[in-house]
């Protein structure tokens, strides 16, 4: 009977050690996008409301009754080549999920096609990559992948949004196209034509151009055609500082643009060059503005200005991580490919209502609402942004479900899913 006992008190002992050994275990996760460059103002944003969600996951216990997220960071320099560098090096300290998305969609496609051949070799080293920003169709498109989930919208759902806009002002006439040279800004240019062609035959389309990402310090030679083109709107995928240069050119030549672009307002500067050029209308959509009132978003805004002295600008970054930390407790299970079946399917109860990740295509569906940056006049802009007197005013709020496109994903699924 003594030794029974004592070989219980051992098995127990034993349970207990494995118990606490496996609430302090941890799950890798990594960060890859510019940390460096001239979008490094964007890499950081990213990773901060990246970073401020895994802590609070932590701070609330973390996964599976314990397991803490262990947040690894690379700086992939705004580059698919150091991209696939930043990857490898992910897998090789065992990270399980890469959060990524503000390096440009042939970065994202890099990764994901790295991801795919990896993950076919290596299924016991399996690794996800979640896309908070890269919003390409193709995508989750004819180039969906089952290791790939966008938890931002597409291209093809924000002009859908934009076009319902653009659709009832009358005083767009001439539309010029000025975007980035590279696979979202040449489909951002494609989508503009044929969405506001589709829904305004009126409109005359007066000129287009594309230019390299990042290395234009002066628009003015840019601008100089846009003015000559008599054009009265610009659709504009560009983001970061090839934006706020591009207005600050624009304003410079005296031109009051319409610009119609994808998320100005959820990156920093925008608003402070609309306020420095005080010319210029910047409509954009994205899943929340600071002007908008909400008391989901309000507390977690606070927490994230405490903790970083920085103002809140994306509620889809901070749900990324969230939604991954569902989908690993549902699946009760670390592996990639269960919290990938996970996701699949799941509606979240994000800060800016529920959100649900098609099965089909991997893509978020997601409210969107488009916006202009305007001057406070405390009734549809209440206060101001950036340290300025601008702020948004919300044109229109277009739910998830009614911005869903079909998809041309034929997903190819491993075994076992």
């Amino acid at each position: 009977m003594k030794k029974t006992l004592i070989g219980i008190s051992l098995a127990a002992a034993s349970m207990m050690g494995s118990a606490v050994a496996s609430a302090q275990e941890t799950l890798k996760v990594a960060f890859i996008d510019p940390l460096s460059g001239p979008f490094a103002d964007v890499g950081e944003l990213m990773l901060s409301h990246i970073r401020f969600a895994i802590e609070d996951i932590n701070a609330k216990g973390g996964v599976l009754n314990g397991m803490k997220l262990d947040l690894m960071t690379l700086d992939n320099k705004l580059s698919a080549q150091e991209s696939l560098t930043a990857l490898q090096a992910a897998i090789d300290a065992g990270a399980r999920v890469v959060f990524t998305g503000g390096s440009g969609s042939s970065a994202v496609s890099a990764m994901v096609e790295a991801a795919n051949k990896h993950n076919d070799r290596n299924p016991d080293k399996a690794i996800l990559i979640v896309n908070h920003s890269s919003i390409d169709p193709d995508l989750t498109g004819k180039h969906c992948s089952f290791w790939h989930f966008t938890t931002e919208a597409n291209t093809a759902m924000k002009m859908k949004a934009l076009t319902s806009f653009m659709t009832e002002k009358q005083d767009i006439k001439k539309v010029y196209l000025l975007n980035q040279d590279y696979a979202h800004g040449r489909v951002w240019a494609k989508l503009g034509k044929e969405m506001l062609a589709g829904a305004r035959s009126d409109v005359q389309f007066v000129g287009e151009d594309f230019h390299p990402i990042g290395k234009v310090k002066d628009f003015s030679p840019y601008v100089s055609k846009i003015k000559a083109s008599g054009a009265d709107t610009v659709i504009t995928g560009n983001w970061g500082g090839d934006l706020n240069l591009f207005i600050k050119a624009a304003a410079d030549a005296g031109m009051n643009l319409r610009f119609i672009n994808h998320s100005a307002g959820a990156l920093p500067g925008a608003v402070f060059a609309v306020s420095q050029a005080k010319l210029g209308q910047l409509t954009w959509v994205g899943e929340w503005h600071q002007n908008v009132e909400s008391p989901k978003v309000a507390p977690v805004a606070a927490a994230y200005k405490q903790r970083f002295n920085k103002p809140f600008l994306a509620p889809r970054m901070d749900m990324t991580p969230r939604m991954v930390a569902a989908a690993i407790n549902k699946a009760n299970s670390t592996s990639p490919i269960k919290i990938a079946l996970a996701l699949e399917g799941m509606t979240y109860p994000s800060i800016v209502g529920d959100v649900t990740m098609r099965k089909e295509d991997h893509q978020l569906l997601l409210p969107q609402t488009v916006s202009t940056v305007a001057p406070v006049d405390g009734k549809t802009v209440k206060f101001g942004v950036e340290g300025t007197n601008y702020g948004f005013r919300t044109e229109t709020v277009v739910e998830g479900k009614n911005l869903a496109l079909p998809t041309e994903c034929k997903m190819r699924r491993p075994a076992g899913a």
